[in-house]
């Protein structure tokens, strides 16, 4: 009897482990199947393809070149096309105009992979990636001075007439007579200058020059309402080949001065004309400007009562465009543009403005 009951146990207990074996089989089954596939959802889309990228962003490496392309200076115009000099008698240019940088600050180039160059109004950015900011500069007061219909006078006697200048910041303005020599005049102190008060008398600016009284009279008002001192030096020894009185101005106290032409006068309407002015007693005219991209050619210019031909304009020399090199050409596109090398032009071109 023991042995029976114990038979039917044994076959009793059969159904409950093939059950728990089958629960045990699912456990081991399903979960992993549901895993994989959740596994497999949130593999990104780089990773089951694509090569890793790395962190530090060395697939999009910048291959171009680093650095800027630089145009050489081009010189400083007049009204007349000529070069403009400094004080020190050097010839003056505008600064050199630079390759714009993007904001990784790279070298920018356009969609044809010519250089962007810097402008007044936009600087790119610099090698940090930062906007160059333009820093308005407040600008010196400056002193204008407008001579119109002027008469210069030797002792009462006409020298000049029909004088007219616009000086857009009066330095020095130079009086030269024959046997006199030249008078530096300005409205503030310089080395070797003396103090002659009152000399800026509204409509007329008089000064004495060993012995000799040299007066500029204009229809227009000098500086201020009040008199204001003139300081004076005088240069005996500077001689021209004009036999006839010279007005002139410029930023320089010692030679070479400058003797800039005069703008013609407009005939007053209504008013009687008087008899036309002796050739002899006239200012020399201002030329007429130079085309955009020309200018008259630096040199000995021409001084009051010689006579030469009126210099002719010539083309200002250009920079020369960048080249591509051959490891440049090969190199990938950067910006939208093909990787330009660094050129450095010898020659002048116009600055963009």
């Amino acid at each position: 009897m023991p042995l029976q009951r114990r038979f039917v146990s044994t076959f009793a207990l059969a159904p409950l482990v093939l059950l728990m074996c089958s629960v045990v089989q699912a456990q081991e089954t399903v979960p992993a199947g549901s895993s994989v596939a959740a596994a497999s959802a949130q593999i990104p889309v780089a990773a089951a393809g694509a090569p890793p990228v790395s962190a530090k962003g060395k697939k999009n490496e910048y291959t171009g070149p680093t650095s800027v392309v630089m145009l050489a200076p081009t010189p400083m115009l007049d009204e007349e096309g000529r070069q403009r000099v400094d004080p020190n008698g050097k010839l003056m240019f505008n600064p050199p105009v630079a390759q714009q940088r993007d904001k990784k600050g790279h070298p920018l180039f356009d969609d044809k992979g010519k250089p962007v160059f810097q402008t007044a109004k936009d600087m790119g950015y610099d090698e940090t990636g930062h906007k160059i900011h333009i820093e308005k500069e407040k600008p010196a007061k400056a002193v204008p001075v407008s001579i119109s219909r002027g008469v210069m006078t030797v002792d009462g006697y006409t020298g000049k007439a029909a004088l007219n200048y616009d000086i857009p910041d009066l330095k020095y303005i130079y009086l030269y007579a024959p046997g006199i020599g030249i008078a530096v005049v300005s409205n503030v102190m310089f080395p070797g200058a003396t103090e002659q008060a009152g000399a800026f008398d509204d409509r007329t600016l008089t000064v004495t020059v060993n012995g000799h009284v040299l007066q500029v009279a204009s229809d227009n008002r000098l500086l201020g309402k009040k008199p204001e001192s003139a300081f004076v030096r005088v240069d005996r020894e500077f001689v021209l080949p004009s036999k006839f009185p010279v007005v002139g101005y410029g930023n320089t106290n010692r030679p070479p001065y400058m003797w800039p032409g005069a703008k013609p006068n407009k005939e007053l309407a209504g008013v009687v004309q008087a008899p036309p002015v002796p050739r002899s007693l006239l200012p020399v005219q201002l030329l007429k400007p130079c085309p955009a991209g020309y200018m008259r050619p630096s040199g000995a210019s021409v001084l009051p009562g010689q006579v030469s031909a009126e210099p002719a304009c010539v083309p200002i020399a250009k920079a020369a465009a960048p080249t591509m090199s051959a490891s440049a050409s090969k190199a990938p596109a950067v910006n939208g543009a093909s990787a330009v090398t660094k050129t450095t032009s010898a020659s002048g071109q116009e600055a963009q403005k």
